[in-house]
């Protein structure tokens, strides 16, 4: 009994040691309180999300799955907060400036969830968008979005700021020519800020389509607040500044419904006139019969020059299609086609040659 008793007060003895200026028994109650805020946070991780989401997984709609999914970071973060909180606090280590500090991580925890909102609510800023057209609704619901992000950022700043104890306006006002020189700085975000508006309001453009501006040529991939990413077909991303897309010449290609086939045949020099002239009108003949060859547009099919080595035929047409693929297996058949014809009426393709004529041979000695 008294060893047991004499191994009692080694143990106590153990937990009054003096670490960081606490005793050892305090520290492991912080610990422990902390590490009974992440058990909570675990077991309502596990038995409340995931209940909640098997209910929410009855429902038709797909909303109130996104709306558990953007609060499920923030509330799973407030459980380390109140932890540090109360482990601190129990340790009595800077109560002040402790309580401060949890309110600023709990304002940044507010603004993230509605931040994280903001994404649920996409679709109904896409239903906005709509009024200004559906084709472009996706994009103006996009813009807007990342607009009203910005919003939320801004507003939590300043909230946090505000907290600290910084006087925000006056802050603002203080600036003087320093602010002057950052509005000077923003003045290209702004530029490219309008710039993006100006895309939306004249349906430049939207994600997908394919684009050209200047040197650069691609898929759109994003339309943003200040800059737009085009993605190359050597799958390259680049990002333009809006204001350029705003200002310079931007040729949209998708907005094509059809796309041209422009040629000039070459035949030989001994094909003749009737020959000539039958596979003209021949190949008119197939265009205008062809099923993929637009009849709304343009048909033109001459004899058009005499070529230094050939006869030259002048072909042109457009597809009933502006889908690349589809365009290049169309201009293959007619290619095909056109070779049958020539071949059918016994003349050839030319390439380039030169006939040596030689007047008078040199006599043999």
């Amino acid at each position: 009994m008294n060893e047991l008793l004499k191994e009692i007060e080694k143990f106590t003895e153990h937990l009054n040691v003096v670490i960081l200026g606490y005793p050892l028994y305090k520290l492991a109650i912080a610990i422990g309180i902390f590490l009974l805020f992440l058990l909570l946070r675990k077991l309502f991780l596990v038995f409340v999300i995931r209940s909640v989401r098997r209910l929410l997984a009855k429902t038709q709609t797909t909303w109130d799955d996104k709306l558990l999914q953007a609060l499920r970071s923030p509330v799973s973060f407030l459980f380390v907060i109140l932890g540090v909180y109360f482990s601190l606090k129990y340790l009595r280590i800077g109560e002040e400036a402790l309580d401060k500090t949890i309110s600023v991580l709990v304002i940044f925890t507010f603004f993230w969830a509605v931040y994280n909102l903001v994404s649920v609510f996409e679709e109904v800023f896409i239903a906005v968008g709509e009024k200004f057209g559906k084709e472009f609704s996706r994009e103006i619901g996009s813009f807007i979005t990342k607009l009203v992000k910005f919003f939320v950022v801004s507003v939590g700043f300043i909230a946090i700021l505000q907290e600290l104890g910084v006087n925000v306006s006056a802050f603002i006002a203080s600036l003087g020519i320093g602010g002057l020189a950052v509005a000077l700085a923003a003045r290209d975000t702004v530029a490219n800020f309008f710039g993006g508006l100006t895309i939306l309001l004249d349906k430049t453009f939207k994600i997908g389509d394919w684009i050209k501006v200047g040197d650069v040529e691609g898929i759109v991939e994003d339309l943003g607040l200040r800059t737009t990413k085009v993605r190359t077909f050597e799958k390259s991303l680049i990002t333009v500044p809006n204001q350029i897309l705003s200002t310079k010449p931007v040729e949209n290609f998708s907005r094509r419904r059809v796309r041209r086939i422009k040629l000039n045949i070459g035949l030989t020099y001994d094909t003749p006139r009737e020959k000539l002239l039958k596979i003209v009108q021949e190949i008119r003949k197939m265009l205008e019969e062809h099923p993929r060859i637009a009849k709304d547009q343009l048909r033109m099919v001459y004899f058009n020059d005499f070529g230094d080595s050939a006869l030259i035929i002048f072909v042109y047409c457009f597809t009933d299609t502006a889908n690349w693929e589809e365009y290049l297996k169309i201009r293959q058949d007619v290619l095909f086609r056109i070779m049958k014809i020539v071949e059918e009426n016994g003349s050839s393709f030319a390439f380039p040659s030169l006939s040596v004529y030689v007047e008078k041979l040199p006599q043999k000695d």
